[in-house]
C-alpha cells in the first residue's frame, strides 16, 4: 500500500472545489491512457458538496461521462429512490446532469431485489457485478479502480467499515452486508477494506473540527485498521487524505501537509 499523503485547503468550500478539480484531472488522465476511468464514489456531507462542485466546473465536460464506470463504497440498504441512500444524492448532486452510459453506472443494492432482498445476497450480486468487470490478474476479482473516494467518520469509519466490527476482519470477500451499524441506518452494503485498496488512488476526506481526531488517528504510524478503518484505506499508487484546515488541526506530530498553516 502507498503511504498517505496530506492536503489541506483552508475550509470545506475550497475543499470540495478542490477535490472536483483534482477528479476531473484524474479521470481525463485515465481515459487518455486507456480510453475508459472508474470511480468510487462516497456519501457524506463533503462526499456530496464535492459532487455538486463538480457539477458547476467548467472543466466537468473535459471528461468523457460515457465511458465512466461508477461504482460505490457503500449503501444505506433503503429503497431504491431513498433520499437517504448514497445513490439517490449524487444522481441529485451530479450524475443526472452528465452523459454518464446506465450500464455503466453500478449502484449499490437495494431491498426487494429477485432473490429476497437480503443484504447478504445484495452483496453477493454486487461482488459479481466486480467480477464481471475485473481485468485477469485483478486481484480479489476488482477491477483496479482508477479512484476511490471516502468520507473519513468522526469514529474514523470509512465506507461502512465501523471500527471493531466483523466486517474489517473479511480478507476473502469484496462487498459484504453490515448489521448493526452504529449510526443509522443499521443495515448498510459495503466494500470490504481488500476491495478498497484495489483502487490505483485512494482519496480520503474529512472536513470540520469533528473529524479532527479521527484524520490524527488515522494517519498515526500504530493505527490498526480494525480500531481505526481510515488507517488501512490505502491506495495500491497512491494515498492522499483531503482536508480542511479544522480536520488537519490534530495532525501527528511532525507530519507537515502543503497548505497547512
Amino acid at each position: 500500500m502507498s503511504a498517505p499523503a496530506v492536503i489541506v485547503h483552508p475550509d470545506a468550500g475550497l475543499l470540495a472545489k478542490a477535490a472536483a478539480a483534482r477528479i476531473v484531472t484524474r479521470l481525463v488522465d485515465a481515459q487518455a491512457a486507456r480510453g475508459s476511468a472508474s470511480i468510487v464514489l462516497t456519501g457524506g456531507g463533503i462526499g456530496i458538496a464535492v459532487l455538486a462542485e463538480l457539477a458547476k466546473a467548467p472543466a466537468r465536460d473535459a471528461v468523457d461521462w460515457g465511458a465512466l464506470d461508477v461504482w460505490w463504497g457503500d449503501e444505506r440498504y433503503l429503497p431504491e429512490g431513498d433520499p437517504e441512500r448514497n445513490e439517490t444524492q449524487a444522481r441529485e448532486a451530479l450524475l443526472d446532469g452528465v452523459g454518464l452510459d446506465p450500464a455503466r453506472v453500478h449502484a449499490m443494492p437495494a431491498p426487494g431485489g429477485p432473490d429476497g432482498g437480503s443484504p447478504e445476497a445484495g452483496a453477493e450480486r454486487y461482488a459479481e457485478a466486480l467480477r464481471a468487470a475485473a481485468r485477469p490478474g485483478d486481484p480479489l476479482g476488482v477491477p483496479a479502480f482508477d479512484v476511490c473516494l471516502l468520507g473519513v467518520g468522526p469514529d474514523t469509519h470509512v465506507a461502512s467499515l465501523f471500527p471493531e466490527q466483523p466486517a474489517l476482519y473479511e480478507e476473502e470477500r469484496s462487498v459484504v452486508a453490515v448489521h448493526g451499524a452504529p449510526k443509522p441506518p443499521p443495515t448498510r452494503v459495503s466494500l470490504t477494506l481488500p476491495a478498497i485498496r484495489s483502487a490505483a488512488e485512494v482519496w480520503l476526506l474529512a472536513s470540520g473540527e469533528a473529524k479532527a481526531e479521527a484524520v490524527r488517528l488515522a494517519l498515526a504510524p500504530e493505527a490498526g485498521p480494525v480500531q481505526v478503518p481510515a488507517a488501512g484505506a490505502r491506495g495500491r499508487s497512491r494515498t492522499l487524505f483531503l482536508l480542511d484546515r479544522a480536520a488537519a488541526s490534530r495532525l501527528p506530530e511532525g507530519l507537515t501537509a502543503p497548505g497547512l498553516l
